[in-house]
C-alpha cells in the first residue's frame, strides 16, 4: 500500500482531521502533482480556523509554478492569518517568502 493510500485510509476513518489533509497534500507535491497539492492546501485555509502552514505551502508552490501574484495572495492572507492566532514564527517566514517574490516583476508572470 502506498503512503497516499494509508493516509487515504485515515482519512476515510477522520475525514476532518488536519493534520492527515495537510499530510495528503505533501503526498500529492511529493509524487509530483503540484495541481492537487495546492488544491488540498487551498482547502485548509479555508476551514475555520484556517490552518496557517498551508498558505505558506500553497504559496510556495505557486511561486514554483511561476503563478507569483497567486502566491502573494496567499501569503498575505496567511500572514494575517497567522497574527490573528499568534503565530509570530509563521507571519515572520511569509513575510520573508513574500518580500522575496517582491523581487520578482510581473514581467515574470507568463
Amino acid at each position: 500500500m502506498s503512503r497516499r493510500a494509508k493516509i487515504e485510509a485515515m482519512l476515510a476513518e477522520e475525514p476532518n482531521d488536519t493534520f492527515l489533509r495537510y499530510s495528503l497534500a505533501m503526498e500529492y507535491r511529493s509524487e509530483g502533482d503540484p495541481e492537487a497539492s495546492v488544491a488540498k492546501l487551498t482547502e485548509l485555509t479555508q476551514d475555520t480556523p484556517p490552518y496557517v502552514p498551508a498558505f505558506f505551502m500553497a504559496a510556495q508552490q505557486l511561486a514554483d509554478l511561476g503563478r507569483v501574484e497567486q502566491a502573494r495572495t496567499f501569503l498575505r492572507d496567511g500572514i494575517e492569518q497567522a497574527r490573528q492566532q499568534g503565530d509570530t514564527h509563521a507571519a515572520a517566514e511569509m513575510s520573508e517568502l513574500l518580500s522575496q517574490l517582491g523581487e520578482l516583476g510581473e514581467a515574470d508572470e507568463l
